[in-house]
Order: C-alpha cells, then sequence, then structure tokens
C-alpha cells in the first residue's frame, strides 16, 4: 500500500461548485480528475461548520465537545485557544513513524502552537485569511517580480447600525501568479522536490498537506477570475426565499449582520459568479500540484485527499459565511479520496467526515486508526468493499460571535436541530432539500420528531458528550436508566 500522502484542502467550500458534485457550469478540472480517478464521497459532512473546532477535529479524529477546542480565537466567546497538552494527534503518530510532515497554508489551529509545534514543516501562516503581509510571501513576491496586494471595487452591503458592511469580494490588482494562492502552490511543489528526494535517498515517506484559505469570504480575485462567469447565468438558490417564519429568530439576526438585503439580487448573482470564480483558481493550483507529483514519479505512490473544513452560505437562506444555523450549505463538504490500485470512478453514499480522514490517515501510514476515536477508516469504503457504516451522523456547534450551542441528527430522509435557547427545528430533506419549513412542531411528524430525539439522546450520551442533560427533562426521550441529578441520594 503506498505510504506517502497529498492533502488538499479548501475553506469555506460549498459541494455545488464542482463539476463532480453535479454543476454543469462549474470549470473544475483538476478536482473533476481526482473524482474520476478515485472516490467521491456523496455525504460528506463537518462535524462543525466553524473552522479551528473542524480543523482541530481533523488533527485529532475527536470531535468538537472532546477535543474542547470549540471556537476560532479572533472572535473566542471564553473557550480553550489551544488542544491540551498531550491531546493525541495523526501527526504525532506520523512523526513517530518517521514521516517527513509538511503543512502549506492556513493553520487556524490554536494561539500558542503553530503547526510546527506538531511537527509540520513550512512558514507559519497564521489567522483565517490569506495573511499578504507575511514575510514568506513578500519574499516570493521580490523574488519573482510580482506586485504588491492591492484591491479595488469594494462588495459591501449596509450593517443594521448603518455602517459598512463586511467585506464580501473585490478586484486584486495582482497577476495570478501572484496570489496568495499561486504562491502556496508554488511552496508545496518546491516542498514536495524536498521531500521527493529525501525518499528516493533513504526512503523516507512524506505527508505533504495544502490548505488553501479561499474559497472563504472575501472573494478576493484578478479580473479574469472575477469576470469568469456570467452573473446575469447564475441562479440564485431556492432557499433566497427564505422567511424564517418558525425558524430561530438568531437566523435572522445573522442575515442582517451579513447585510443580505441591503443589496440588490444582481450583486448576490455577482458574488456567486465571483466564488465560482475563486474555486477554478485554486483548482488551477491544484492541478499545478499534481502535475509536479506525476512528473518526480511519486503518483502510484502517494494517496490524494480533497476536502474543505466546512462550507459557505453565498446567499443561501439569505446568509453569508457561515454561522448559527445547520443547514446542508455549511455542513456538507466535498470528500475525494484517490488511492493508488484501489477502483476509480466510484460514487460512495455512506455518511462520512474529516474525523474519518484522521482514521484513514493512520491506517494508510500501517497504524491502528483506533485512536481517531469519533472516526472510521475509509479505506473498506475505497476498495468497494459492502461494509456496515452508520446510518446518521451527529454535528454540533458552540458559537462564533458568542456562545451558541447547537446539536444535529441528520439521516438520509431527516434533520433534527437542537436549540436550547429556541425553536427546535425538524426538516424533510425529500420534500424540502432546501430546508425551507422547520416541521418540528407538525403533528403528522410527531413521531419521526420523538424517534430523532431519542436517538440523538442516546448517541450523545454514549460518546459522552454532556449536550444530553438538558434534552433529559426537556424532550420525551424515553425512560431513564439513570439519575438525571447526579446525587449520591
Amino acid at each position: 500500500m503506498p505510504r506517502n500522502m497529498l492533502f488538499l484542502m479548501t475553506d469555506q467550500h460549498r459541494t455545488d461548485t464542482l463539476g463532480c458534485y453535479g454543476n454543469p457550469r462549474a470549470h473544475t478540472p483538476n478536482l473533476d480528475a481526482l473524482a474520476a480517478d478515485g472516490t467521491r464521497f456523496g455525504n460528506f459532512f463537518t462535524p462543525t461548520a466553524i473552522c479551528t473546532p473542524a480543523r482541530a477535529s481533523l488533527l485529532t479524529g475527536y470531535a468538537p465537545f472532546r477535543h474542547k477546542l470549540l471556537a476560532n480565537y479572533e472572535r473566542n466567546v471564553g473557550y480553550l485557544e489551544d488542544l491540551s497538552p498531550g491531546q493525541f494527534t495523526f501527526a504525532e503518530r506520523l512523526a513517530e513513524r518517521g514521516y517527513n510532515l509538511g503543512l502549506l497554508g492556513k493553520w487556524h489551529g490554536g494561539v500558542q502552537r503553530s503547526a510546527a509545534d506538531y511537527g509540520f514543516q513550512g512558514p507559519d501562516l497564521q489567522g483565517w485569511h490569506n495573511p499578504v503581509d507575511h514575510p514568506d510571501y513578500l519574499s516570493y513576491l521580490d523574488e519573482h517580480g510580482l506586485p504588491l496586494y492591492s484591491i479595488r471595487d469594494e462588495v459591501r452591503g449596509t450593517a443594521p447600525n448603518g455602517n459598512p458592511g463586511n467585506l464580501l469580494a473585490a478586484r486584486l490588482d495582482q497577476p495570478v501568479e501572484a496570489t496568495f494562492e499561486h504562491y502556496l502552490a508554488t511552496r508545496t511543489i518546491e516542498m514536495l522536490q524536498r521531500f521527493a528526494a529525501a525518499e528516493s535517498h533513504d526512503g523516507t515517506p512524506f505527508f505533504l498537506a495544502t490548505h488553501f484559505f479561499g474559497p472563504h469570504l472575501p472573494y478576493l480575485l484578478p479580473d479574469s477570475y472575477y469576470d469568469m462567469f456570467d452573473p446575469d447565468e447564475i441562479e440564485l438558490p431556492a432557499s433566497v426565499q427564505e422567511t424564517f417564519e418558525g425558524k430561530p429568530p438568531v437566523q435572522r439576526n445573522y442575515s442582517d449582520h451579513w447585510a443580505f438585503d441591503t443589496m440588490p439580487a444582481e450583486v448576490s448573482r455577482k458574488l456567486i459568479a465571483v466564488y465560482w470564480g475563486y474555486v477554478t483558481l485554486i483548482d488551477e493550483q491544484i492541478g499545478r500540484i499534481r502535475r509536479a507529483l506525476d512528473e518526480l514519479g511519486l503518483a502510484e505512490e502517494t494517496s490524494i485527499f480533497f476536502t474543505a473544513d466546512h462550507g459557505e452560505f453565498t446567499g443561501s437562506h439569505r446568509l453569508h459565511d457561515k454561522g448559527p444555523a445547520m443547514y446542508d450549505d455549511i455542513y456538507r463538504i466535498p470528500g475525494l479520496l484517490r488511492v493508488p490500485g484501489e477502483p476509480a470512478g466510484q460514487v460512495r453514499d455512506e455518511f462520512a467526515g474529516l474525523t474519518d480522514l484522521t482514521a484513514t490517515i493512520l491506517d494508510l501510514a500501517g497504524e491502528d486508526p483506533a485512536p481517531a476515536v469519533d472516526g472510521r477508516s475509509l479505506l473498506p469504503l475505497v476498495r468497494g468493499e459492502d461494509v456496515a457504516w452508520r446510518q446518521e451522523l451527529v454535528a454540533e456547534y458552540h458559537g462564533h460571535h458568542f456562545p451558541y450551542p447547537q446539536r444535529m441528527l441528520r439521516d438520509e430522509r431527516y434533520k433534527l436541530v437542537v436549540n436550547p435557547e429556541s425553536r427546535n427545528e425538524l426538516y424533510d430533506l425529500r420534500t424540502d432539500p432546501d430546508e425551507l419549513h422547520n416541521r418540528y412542531e407538525q403533528p403528522e411528524l410527531r413521531s419521526v420528531r420523538d424517534a430523532m430525539l431519542h436517538r440523538l439522546y442516546v448517541l450523545l450520551r454514549e460518546r459522552g458528550d454532556n449536550f444530553y442533560h438538558w434534552m433529559t427533562s426537556m424532550y420525551p426521550v424515553g425512560e431513564l436508566d439513570h439519575d438525571p441529578t447526579l446525587s449520591s441520594f
């Protein structure tokens, strides 16, 4: 089995921007080719739709409630800011196996410890967006005679207090070679060459990750990508008809925060078009990396992963970014995996996610995947085996700008979201794939609702997620087999 691994990751990436996930107008030939060469996972999800906790789950194989790194540090609301000392990570185990470890791009994994503290080589690129003032990036521009970062034609709405809203997009006055994405791909190729030389010399395997900061907003692109897709040919998502009737009020507040209603429909279509252009820019850089892998003769010795930390709204439900709304727009993510020698062109629809990638990384390295306690190796699925698999998934959220606890149970047809401070949600994804109609209070779905509440309660108790304590007294979870007061009486 090949031991080398190339791990490609984007940030805030919707599945419907990729041709291999059904977008006929997308221009993503390199990612589409990766799907054709390997396995595409159709029901791939993040454990939480927020950057740092999701990335910590990938690193550890732990659900967020378990690793406890629950918020992005820029807007931390009192949670931990780094993983606890002694926390298991796949990087530690691969290093023990003698791997060269490299990470180019977004880390966003804590405040005190960088990727280097976990054994990864590469420049320390902190923060949530392209760090265009980083010395290594500036050195790259200078080395190649490329212009510095500069933007124009900013796109913003109007915030509720009358101030300019968050920056959503702008034109970037740089050629493609100067973009941060091109820089990351170039640095990846350089490290790949060094790792290939080490493997040739003494057989040292490598794990090399490229974590692009995009297509996370703001979408800052050269004109050729900014105008690549005609906004007049973009259809707004069906969920732009969201009324928030029967929904938790925080969703309407978030819509106001992102100033969606202060911008006309043509701006919303343009933003989606620019987002697609951003995806194309990244796809081209992934193509450069794959070609370098081929030229180095490593294609048949290297497994290739592609995923994202979470999705992006881009106008769905009259929202941008992500937040306290557990819609598939931000919880369903791309999942592609090519393992040399295994079947090509597969589509697997089992529920899987980031912590399963952790287990798979360990498995490919010849390690026991069990320490990734909330994951399971995907290799049996990649091999085309008919194996028993989970029939549902649990996801969680802990807040971003403010604490906001949520838990979700999703199966093939239904989605339940528990919001302790507000209305719970229940969606029939077969009849309402855009999740516009909250049916939690409808009598005809009471049996479904109660069965899912009970099932979520059982799963949370089994996992050790203390969120279940709220559910013990508030919902029909069945006869108790424990003392909910936790007393000794």
